[in-house]
């Protein structure tokens, strides 16, 4: 084995396993275990995770297919997730290369072999399926036949899935960059850096797109609009404020990827602050100190955030009121949430799904995807909901 490759991994490993426990458990409680308050059994309790309880579902859930990605790994903290484009599902894990799948039936369409520890994606559009690897490789596939387009390469590892769209693939890589590439022939346009803060949450998401914009969630609160011709900063607004006595204190990450619905963007904070952006100009719509790390589900007319305690809470979508609050899930090491019909779904560090009812947040469902954590939020295409654990797994699931 290559000694830098060893080095490399170990040290992803650390990173993995802080960052675990700093989701799973928040600031305040991470910060008692270092200043040495580890002999209180209250403490002990608070910090276990809440144990499921019955309920009678409202709704019934019915398991399409499963598949397997390839063979993840849970210890390096990723987060990925399916892209679904065009009735196929693309997925990919940490071993085992890139696959298609048909989102009805789960069957294997095509399966790009890979040698390379792929980390960041798939993402899917243009015609292509792209991802990225720890080495800092970027793939791009044709989506009908998995052959290769073109490559390229980026400075750091890739554990965000690639944005695909307006003849532009946008790789965001773990150092803080955005490059952008032609979609045609992986020609490196334009590269944006960004500082990163001394500790972060590990995990970042992929930049969204908007007309003429990339706006991309960033690792000290804040979120940025870029010209998509030529990178140039437009607006930076901040999401959470990283301030505090600590390093751990001022995390602040925006690790979920911007929603952009209409002209309105919605990002959320570790930091437990969610905000509503106009998005051509940076102008705050308004601001609520509910929300965390991951992606926001957005519904008609009320937007869903989970926060690093594991309460997950309805918010207003025009004013970001809280509707309701769901603490039923506390310190599960919730994934971002996604909605389904009239449903809030997330997944947890159980391997459990969990479904609420969108008007009042009662619970109205539960399965279990399997015995590995959930961390990428689902994704909801057509009514299907397609989830991939952190060992590759995959499960398709319909609303009866």
């Amino acid at each position: 084995m290559n000694p830098n490759s060893t080095l490399r991994t170990s040290a992803l490993l650390r990173v993995a396993l802080l960052s675990a426990v700093v989701a799973l458990s928040g600031c305040n409680t991470v910060k008692g275990w270092f200043d040495g308050d580890g002999n209180s059994n209250s403490s002990k309790a608070a910090a276990k995770p809440t144990e499921l309880t019955e309920f009678n579902p409202s709704t019934t859930v019915s398991r399409m297919w499963t598949a397997k990605a390839g063979d993840g790994e849970p210890r390096l903290g990723l987060t990925q997730s399916p892209a679904i484009a065009d009735g196929r599902v693309y997925a990919a894990a940490i071993e085992g290369g890139v696959r298609a799948f048909d989102l009805q039936t789960g069957a294997n369409v095509w399966h790009y072999k890979s040698e390379s520890s792929i980390s960041g994606g798939p993402g899917t559009g243009d015609g292509l399926v792209v991802f990225g690897t720890l080495d800092g490789d970027v793939i791009a596939l044709d989506a009908a036949t998995g052959a290769v387009k073109w490559t390229a390469k980026v400075l750091n590892e890739v554990i965000a899935a690639p944005t695909i769209g307006q003849n532009t693939v946008l790789v965001r890589s773990n150092d803080g960059r955005v490059t952008a590439f032609d979609a045609a022939d992986g020609q490196r346009r334009w590269f944006w850096v960004h500082d990163l803060p001394s500790l972060t949450v590990r995990g970042n998401d992929a930049p969204t797109l908007g007309p003429g914009f990339v706006f991309v969630g960033n690792d000290d609160g804040t979120v940025a609009a870029l010209s998509l011709t030529d990178g140039r900063p437009l607006w930076d607004q901040a999401v959470g404020l990283p301030d505090g006595r600590s390093e751990l204190d001022r995390m602040a990450d925006v690790d979920g990827t911007p929603v952009l619905d209409g002209t309105t963007l919605f990002a959320s904070s570790y930091k437990k602050q969610t905000l509503a952006i106009d998005a051509p100009s940076g102008r705050p719509l308004w601001s609520q100190d509910r929300g965390g790390a991951g992606r926001v589900g957005v519904a008609s007319d009320r937007v869903v955030v989970t926060d690093p305690a594991g309460l997950v809470w309805a918010l207003d979508k025009n004013g970001g009121s809280a509707l309701w609050q769901q603490g039923g899930l506390a310190r599960r090491n919730l994934s971002g949430a996604a909605v389904q019909g009239d449903f809030a779904v997330v997944g947890d560090f159980d391997g459990y799904l969990h479904w609420w009812r969108l008007d009042n947040g009662d619970f109205a469902a539960r399965v279990r995807v399997g015995r590995d954590a959930v961390r990428a939020a689902p994704v909801v295409v057509d009514g299907i909901l397609v989830v991939q654990a952190a060992d590759g797994g995959l499960s398709a699931y319909r609303l009866q």
